[in-house]
């Protein structure tokens, strides 16, 4: 009855409302105006409302309100029908409010009225879901300003609205098991091989139309990376509404702060965060889009059991934290809701794989990154350049910047030391950075440039701050536990108050919540660093396992005890947590090391004698251990690197450089080559091993060889018993390997099919070279079968593997499937006829492949005609070799016809074939309509003088060629005339080669006289063409007009003294010659010193050979040093 009265009251629009005393207005009888307003009110209503309407409403309250308007006599029984039949539940609501609004204002006004008076989540959303979500924002936006200056880079080019996230398999073993700076340092800061990149506002959309939205989503990276800026980041922009404007509420949470809480519900953790939600069931409930984050898992002090935690559905039931998160990630709480978890890499694995729908990683900073940040960071590019030299000869400083704070680190650190005014070097171990980071965050309102602070100057309270400091971090490290409550704070004896001083602010970071305050150190390293100089000070004095933190142990007395102890510990651990302990420990006897840390430390008097001893014990550890090199053992080569014992380190890296490791690989010298893999600038591009290894030393490395992106094991004399170690390596989810050579090894069609198995499920490998081993025909099969799975292989080497016609078989079945391979060599594999044929079948279809090397195979003219019939249809392949193949002019008919319809090819090598004078004009005609091919080798052939003349005459009209190979073709000067003539009309030729073909003096002459007009062609090959000083007197004239030529090659020739001293007073205006081979022609020691003299000028010579031309060896000494002199940027060989 009150809810009949209430829409009474309403709908009555006949009661009378006293305007004055003694006079009474009628509703009914107002102005048109205030009607109008009235009904424009009722109806705005509803539009006001439209979107959460269509957004809210449900099919049950829906029946609700049709139900409610028939009985209001607001809805006809046809039009309730319409509104059914209008097909989804938005197009139904869309048609109620049409037909209700469509109507007067009656039938507006009883639908607000039943929504307003009902107690629904539908409804209360519909009213009140607006206002929430903005007052929401603004409360979110607030809180979340005040760290934006923190979380921004001045550089916008380093801002994370400008980068992206990188979508990932899953987590790989080395991010499960390992310490972050052994994953930086193994893949050498390298993005991993990633699906593709995401941006931050795409996070929680579908990959595609037909996908459905995560509902968990993970997020990972190393300490230091950037997670939380990019959560606040993310937080930001939603609340701006910049981006995920469909998503209602976000909900973040820290584990920090939940650290702190022991038994709630969902519903009032909700409440207890975010007071002014008033009402978390509605914002919990399926009608609404949320998203709750759970920022930082790796810090919270639970670990989170999936199999064990009891189940939980109700929002409203209290239980105990880790429980609560634990059944929100597995969905029998707030299944509707989606999550967002951040964390390292080795927490989030402890998270079930099919519970999360999307892994993305947050990439760390590139060098050219750390690059931009140095120039944005200092003001002066002096000091920028300064920072970026010592971080590019000290690789492991410049790996470690891969992390942004730790370059911020790095950065600041470096800039002190420059600024400081002092005589030192800058650190050249990670150890004695953090000494000096700490020494600058020592000085209380010194500011920098000045004196290193000395004892007395420092705050009275900084020495026991930072042991206590480093008592807190090392028991924490050992436990786990890297942020701290201020209890944990008064327990360690650590005075709240200095925590604000200098030191205390520069080393620890304080996060406030609306739940809890807590402290961690600004990063993790700084957190193992303090750990470190915690247990150096206290392991001189201590009499009892300075890893027990109570004193029930057995007795240890004396630093060397201790010290081993340590290196026991983490050379136990499984997750290696402890490995940069242990380096920053072995560090801290480096006397460089301490000397920053002299007054903030109690070091009392220093032994000498321990680095050795350390250094000793660190070479005997690497000597023992398992077959295979862990992580744990090439940990130790970092060790010796801090303790500046570099010896060994440097050898290994001299034989990895001169490629002389063969038989030297004792399990040390691999202990070391590990480590070298993952810092040695000879391994950053490449890693080269070629003759260098066996089966024991490729098992011995190769869990290290996994993160080389480019390896070389060529001619290591490899068997099938090798293949199946590194298939099992290229088989390994962790692999990085990109490229891989094994060429000139012993690998059979065993080895092969190893390597086939390999290729089913690796997906990083785009190039795998097999040349010159013996893999058969029956090898290629089983690579054939791998490849037509494998869709990541772009490009693979067969040559010389006696695959033949089988194995070409296999290869065209490859092509008539594959879509990835765009590179094939099968040269010298005596494919025959019959296999040319097989894949100029597949080339039909094939849209792919662009190269395809078919030299050395007996193909003959018929496999070149099969070929030809494949170019007539295949736009695609850009390059084609065929060089000793047989071909006869019938041959070259059918290429040439086919190249007048082909549009794609590029390059065309036929080399050493039997071409005629015929094949040659065939080919002439074919380059007066083929414009798209640019290159064509018809060297060692049979064209004579003849055939020449005919391709002269089309590279007059040709717009296409710019490299042609006319090598040993019996050319003489007529034939060269025209190519003369030709070129200078020919505007698109950048290098002819005539090379061993006897056109004399008089074709020298004509080439020289077309240089002079000709702007095009940047190299010239004259070697051994018979020309003798004459020849060399012309060339000289036209280098005195011609500003384009850049390469000159006369070797083999008679140039000739006088010819030389042609050529040097050339040299002396010429601007544009950078390369010149006067090899082997008679000049005498007259001729190259006139050369020689030559360079004093203003040229562009970069190299120069005079070898060959009876200088003898005193000569070649004054000249080599005249030129020396003359141009030192200039390479001569004499």
């Amino acid at each position: 009855m009150e809810m009949k009265a209430h829409y009474d009251s309403i709908l009555d629009r006949s009661k009378r409302i006293t305007w004055q005393d003694d006079c009474y207005v009628d509703l009914q009888s107002t102005s048109c105006s205030l009607s109008a307003r009235a009904e424009t009110e009722d109806l705005g209503w509803i539009q006001k409302h439209q979107d959460q309407l269509q957004r809210f409403t449900t099919t049950s309250f829906l029946e609700g309100m049709l139900t409610h308007l028939r009985k209001m006599n607001m809805l006809s029984s046809a039009e309730g029908t319409k509104i059914k039949e209008a097909g989804r539940l938005p197009d139904q609501v869309n048609m109620l409010t049409t037909i209700v609004t469509g109507k007067d204002t009656q039938g507006s006004v009883a639908l607000q009225g039943y929504i307003e008076s009902s107690n629904c989540q539908e409804a209360q959303l519909i009213i009140n879901h607006d206002y929430m979500v903005k007052e929401h924002k603004e409360v979110l936006l607030r809180q979340y300003e005040q760290n934006r200056d923190r979380d921004s880079v001045s550089c916008p080019k380093l801002n994370i609205s400008s980068r992206t996230l990188l979508l990932v398999d899953g987590l790989s073993d080395l991010q499960q098991k390992e310490h972050d700076l052994m994953q930086v340092g193994a893949t050498r800061g390298g993005k991993r091989n990633h699906l593709r990149q995401l941006p931050l506002a795409k996070l929680l959309e579908p990959m595609t139309r037909v996908s459905l939205p995560p509902r968990v989503s993970v997020t990972v990276g190393v300490a230091g990376i950037g997670k939380t800026t990019w959560v606040r980041h993310f937080i930001r922009q939603w609340s701006q509404g910049a981006i995920c404007t469909d998503v209602s509420f976000i909900l973040p949470f820290t584990f920090c702060e939940l650290n702190s809480l022991e038994k709630l519900s969902a519903e009032r953790l909700v409440k207890m965060t975010f007071p002014h939600l008033t009402d978390p069931s509605l914002i919990l409930s399926s009608s609404c889009q949320t998203l709750l984050i759970f920022d930082g898992l790796d810090e919270f002090r639970f670990t989170l059991n999936f199999s064990d935690a009891a189940p939980c559905n109700d929002p409203k039931k209290e239980v105990s934290i880790d429980d609560l998160v634990t059944n929100i990630i597995r969905g029998n709480l707030l299944p509707d809701v989606a999550v967002w978890v951040t964390s390292r890499p080795g927490v989030a694995s402890l998270i079930p794989g099919g519970l999360v729908d999307r892994v993305t990683e947050v990439p760390g900073f590139s060098p050219k990154d750390i690059q931009i940040f140095l120039n944005h960071h200092f003001s002066e590019r002096e000091f920028a350049s300064k920072i970026w030299a010592h971080l590019e000869s000290h690789k492991i400083l410049m790996v470690m910047c891969y992390i942004p704070c730790i370059c911020w680190i790095v950065a600041d650190t470096l800039m002190y030391i420059i600024q400081s005014g002092t005589q030192e070097s800058l650190p050249r171990t990670c150890t004695e950075l953090y000494a000096h980071f700490c020494s600058m965050k020592a000085e209380v309102g010194e500011p920098r440039g000045r004196e290193p602070v000395k004892m007395e100057q420092l705050h009275g309270g900084n020495r026991k701050l930072l042991g206590n400091l480093g008592r807190l971090a090392f028991y924490g490290l050992l436990k786990h536990k890297y942020t701290f409550s201020e209890q944990d704070f008064r327990a360690y004896g650590i005075d709240l108050l200095l925590t604000q001083s200098s030191l205390g602010a520069g080393v620890l970071v304080r996060e406030e919540s609306a739940i809890h305050t807590t402290y961690r150190f600004t990063h993790l390293t700084l957190q193992e660093f303090l750990a470190a100089t915690f247990y150096h000070v206290s392991s001189k004095r201590a009499i009892f396992d300075l890893f027990s933190e109570s004193t029930m142990s057995w007795p240890k007395i004396g630093f060397q005890n201790h010290f081993r102890s340590a290196f026991q510990r983490a050379q136990q651990t499984e997750d290696g947590h402890l490995d940069v302990f242990v380096r920053f420990l072995t560090g801290l006897l480096c006397p460089v090391a301490l000397k920053p840390l002299a007054g903030l430390l109690a070091l009392g008097k220093e032994d000498g004698n321990q680095k050795a001893w350390a250094a000793g014990f660190l070479q005997g550890l690497l000597v023992s251990g398992g077959v295979v090199v862990s992580l744990r053992a090439v940990n130790l080569a970092y060790c010796l690197q801090e303790l500046q014992q570099t010896e060994m380190l440097r050898s290994v890296e001299e034989d990895l450089r001169l490629g002389s490791l063969a038989g030297k690989l004792t399990r040390a010298h691999c202990v070391v080559l590990g480590y070298l893999l993952h810092v040695s600038p000879q391994c950053s591009e490449q890693t080269n091993l070629t003759g260098s290894l066996n089966y024991t030393t490729v098992k011995c490395l190769l869990p290290q060889l996994l993160y080389c992106s480019h390896l070389r094991l060529e001619n290591n004399h490899f068997k099938d018993d090798v293949m199946e170690l590194l298939g099992s390596l290229l088989s390994a989810k962790d692999c990085h390997i990109q490229k891989i050579s094994l060429a000139e090894n012993a690998i059979s069609n065993k080895g092969a099919k190893a390597l086939s198995r390999a290729l089913l499920v690796n997906r990083t490998l785009t190039a795998l070279n097999l040349r010159n081993n013996n893999i058969g025909s029956k090898g290629a099969k089983f690579l054939a079968e791998a490849l037509k799975m494998n869709q990541v292989l772009v490009s693979i080497n067969f040559q010389n593997n006696a695959i033949e016609e089988e194995g070409a078989q296999a290869l065209a079945e490859v092509l008539q499937c594959n879509r990835r391979l765009v590179s094939l060599n099968i040269r010298k594999n005596t494919i025959g006829a019959g296999g040319a044929k097989r894949i100029a079948n597949a080339l039909k279809t094939n849209q792919t492949l662009t190269k395809l090397i078919l030299c050395s195979n007996q193909l003959g003219d018929k496999g070149t005609i099969a070929l030809a019939e494949a170019l007539t249809l295949n736009h695609t392949l850009l390059s084609l070799q065929l060089q000793s193949n047989s071909i006869s002019n019938r041959g070259m008919t059918a290429l040439t016809k086919a190249l007048r319809l082909n549009r794609g090819l590029v390059s065309l090598n036929l080399r050493e074939n039997s071409i005629g004078v015929e094949g040659a004009k065939n080919m002439a005609q074919a380059l007066h309509e083929n414009n798209s091919l640019q290159n064509l080798d018809l060297t060692a052939n049979l064209l004579h003088d003849e055939g020449v003349q005919a391709i002269a005459g089309a590279i007059k009209f040709n717009q296409g060629l710019t490299s042609l190979h006319l090598q040993w073709n019996f050319i003489k000067s007529s034939a060269t005339k025209a190519l003369a003539h030709a070129l200078l009309s020919n505007g698109t030729m950048q290098l002819l080669d005539l090379q061993e073909n006897a056109i004399g003096n008089e074709g020298v002459t004509f080439l020289a006289e077309a240089l002079k007009t000709n702007a095009s062609l940047r190299t010239l090959c004259l070697q051994g063409v018979t020309a003798g000083t004459n020849g060399a007197i012309a060339m000289a004239a036209a280098l005195m007009t011609n500003q384009t030529l850049q390469t000159l090659d006369l070797r083999g020739n008679t140039v000739g003294m006088e010819g030389a001293k042609a050529l040097a007073n050339a040299l002396k205006s010429n601007r544009s010659l950078k390369s010149l081979n006067l090899q082997e022609n008679n000049l005498g020691m007259d001729g190259a010193i006139f050369i020689a003299m030559a360079l004093k000028g203003n040229h562009q010579l970069t190299y120069i050979n005079l070898q060959g031309n009876g200088i003898g060896e005193s000569g070649a000494k004054v000249i080599s040093d005249a030129i020396r002199a003359n141009a030192p940027g200039c390479v001569v060989d004499i």
